[in-house]
């Protein structure tokens, strides 16, 4: 009896272990109607697609060739696209240009194992790679998860296409959005909005933001752009009391319903070619440029179409962070820059030198951003100063931006022997 009693005891005692630990869980995040947990990195710039990591990752602030590696695996071809994490996998879009093929590859993210790999164009490359911009690629977009299904755009046959993916590879379904003008490349990322797919195809051949049933691949709606080059992901803010699908670019700084694609309201502004992904406080949003002028502004999002400030700091491809009512910047030249998102006041600059391309993301209260020799710098994201945290090398070349998730993160980074490059994914973590 008094065996039985302890043995209950124990089993007591363990389950309510058990329950503990899954109270003490972290809770899912709610992101425009999909629940994600805080380990994903399911779209481009994460979560809040605002380069923003989870409030309890806790990755290492050094690492090497050999240090605080997990893993590394080869990708084959070449892309900037990011790479995200989904559950247990990790994705990442690449282009083989001599092949002339774009496919998406699965990793599993403890190992580093190709799960899979799958093909999604082949062919239809020429005209393109006659005007690509010698330092893009045909898989330049970061795949986007909505918890269940993969999607990912790509340039093909002078066409903007998405495909919809299952997590095994499987294809769901597949459209074209519309035709395509290569002048520099394609870099635009899919996001999600409750029952929506949302992508953007800005070009010379005229552009257009399309929502379309996650689902089915149907289009719901589609917003006409001007017929100019441009480059931005699709951004989506609760601002000013409602959800806002932000554009920037082609000369205007655009809000839209995601619902519908109806204009919320819109304002000659940016530039005509712009790169950067906007983030936004709440109160404003910031748009940067660099064709043909180098630009970067604070618009109001309550629909008043207030340019709040603005100067001509070249902000071209790396995005912006926004921490606390502060703008957190990498000029693409290597000059990093704070400042006072209400004002413009410049807080301080610092450079670090490097060529950046890729977005910087906020790990605490540290910024990383890689430059485009593999040199990532750590340092502060506080207004009064600027504190160099420290310097890892990994690579010769980077220009995708990393994924967080938790106490490790990923990263694509090339290494060069002679002419010849070979991309790999790497897995840092303590």
């Amino acid at each position: 009896m008094f065996g039985l009693s302890a043995r209950c005891l124990l089993a007591v005692g363990l389950l309510s272990s058990v329950l503990l630990q899954a109270g003490n869980a972290a809770e899912p995040i709610d992101r425009f109607g999909v629940q994600y947990d805080s380990a994903d990195w399911p779209l481009w710039r994460g979560v809040q697609q605002d380069g923003h990591a989870a409030a309890d990752a806790t990755p290492p602030t050094q690492w090497s060739e050999t240090d605080n590696v997990r893993w590394r695996t080869p990708v084959p071809g070449r892309g900037h696209g990011s790479p995200i994490v989904a559950g247990n996998r990790v994705y990442l879009a690449s282009s083989d240009h001599e092949a002339q093929t774009q496919s998406v590859y699965a990793f599993d993210k403890s190992t580093g194992e190709l799960v899979w790999e799958k093909e999604i164009h082949r062919g239809g490359m020429d005209k393109a790679l006659q005007k690509l911009n010698q330092r893009a690629t045909m898989a330049s977009s970061a795949l986007a998860w909505d918890g269940e299904r993969l999607f990912i755009t790509f340039i093909h046959d002078e066409a903007a296409w998405v495909t919809a993916l299952s997590t095994e590879g499987d294809t769901i379904w597949q459209k074209r959005i519309t035709d395509y003008t290569i002048h520099q490349g394609y870099g635009a990322s899919p996001t999600i909005y409750h029952d929506l797919v949302i992508v953007s195809a800005d070009n010379k051949a005229g552009g257009v933001i399309v929502g379309l049933d996650r689902r089915s691949g149907k289009v719901v709606w589609e917003h006409t752009r001007p017929k100019k080059p441009n480059y931005p992901s699709p951004i989506l803010l609760q601002a000013a009391g409602k959800d806002q699908l932000i554009m920037t670019g082609a000369d205007l700084v655009t809000s839209l319903n995601p619902s519908t694609g109806k204009v919320l309201w819109e304002t000659p502004g940016a530039t005509t070619e712009c790169v950067t992904s906007t983030v936004s406080n709440g109160k404003v949003l910031l748009t940067s440029g660099g064709y043909p002028e180098s630009h970067m502004s604070a618009v109001s999002v309550d629909g008043s179409k207030e340019v709040v400030w603005e100067n001509r700091n070249r902000v071209y491809v790396p995005s912006m962070l926004m921490v606390d009512d502060y703008v957190y910047a990498v000029l693409d030249a290597g000059v990093a820059i704070c400042i006072d998102a209400a004002t413009g006041k410049e807080q301080w600059k610092e450079r670090l030198g490097g060529t950046f391309n890729a977005s910087p993301i906020l790990v605490g209260n540290t910024i990383y951003i890689s430059d485009e020799d593999g040199t990532t710098y750590l340092f502060k994201a506080q207004p009064d100063s600027f504190e160099l945290v420290g310097k890892n090398q990994l690579g010769e070349s980077v220009f995708a931006s990393p994924a967080f998730s938790g106490d490790q993160f990923f990263t694509r980074v090339a290494h060069r022997d002679g002419d010849k490059r070979q991309e790999y994914l790497y897995c840092i973590g303590n």
